[in-house]
């Protein structure tokens, strides 16, 4: 009785054959592609949640149309959860900007570098202050700040010219100028 073989009670033999295909051979394969496929399906979320929702992704860019903003005039618009001042510089501010000697500033960039050619009455720069992120004052023609014609943080003092430039800190850097187009002569894109 005990010399009967497994195939007799209805069991395929086990291999130990030169061709590895073994039963623990496929219950380990199949063992590690359902652990795989667990791992991905529990990752997922994860992965997924640091995708942009579509009400962000909308955001990334936004259209804004500076037909009716005067001459001397500061805005502020919203892109991407962070306030941008657009200005319209006058020819005398345009003057002022460009007469600036590099070697005054504390983070030196030209007046040219900040704007568009052909477009330098125009200016786009994110509204935050670059010592901590304050939203500085505009200067403008109606509310006179700080002693440069351009922004005045009043948290901790920091000032900028008319092009965006600090000129007394403690901020260590120039209003960043984000990415923008003109689409036309009365609409830019930002972003």
């Amino acid at each position: 009785m005990s010399s009967h073989s497994a195939a007799s009670h209805g069991h395929p033999p086990i291999s130990n054959g030169s061709d590895g295909a073994t039963r623990r051979d496929f219950i380990v394969l199949t063992a590690s592609a359902m652990a795989a496929v667990g791992t991905g399906s529990a990752l997922w979320p994860f992965v997924n949640s640091m995708t942009p929702s579509a009400d962000v992704l909308a955001l990334s860019v936004v259209e804004v149309d500076i037909g009716s903003i005067q001459p001397g005039q500061v805005v502020t618009v919203k892109w991407r959860g962070l306030p941008v001042f657009i200005r319209r510089r006058t020819a005398q501010e345009i003057e002022t900007a460009k007469a600036v000697t590099l070697g005054d500033l504390l983070d030196p960039e030209t007046d040219e570098a900040r704007v568009k050619k052909g477009k330098e009455e125009w200016l786009v720069v994110l509204a935050a202050c670059t010592h901590l992120g304050c939203i500085p004052e505009a200067s403008t023609a109606l509310t006179k700040v700080g002693e440069y014609g351009g922004w005045l943080c009043h948290c901790h003092g920091s000032q900028y010219d008319n092009s965006g430039r600090v000129r007394r800190g403690p901020a260590p850097k120039n209003l960043v100028v984000p990415e923008y187009t003109f689409l036309s002569d009365t609409k830019i894109k930002i972003g």
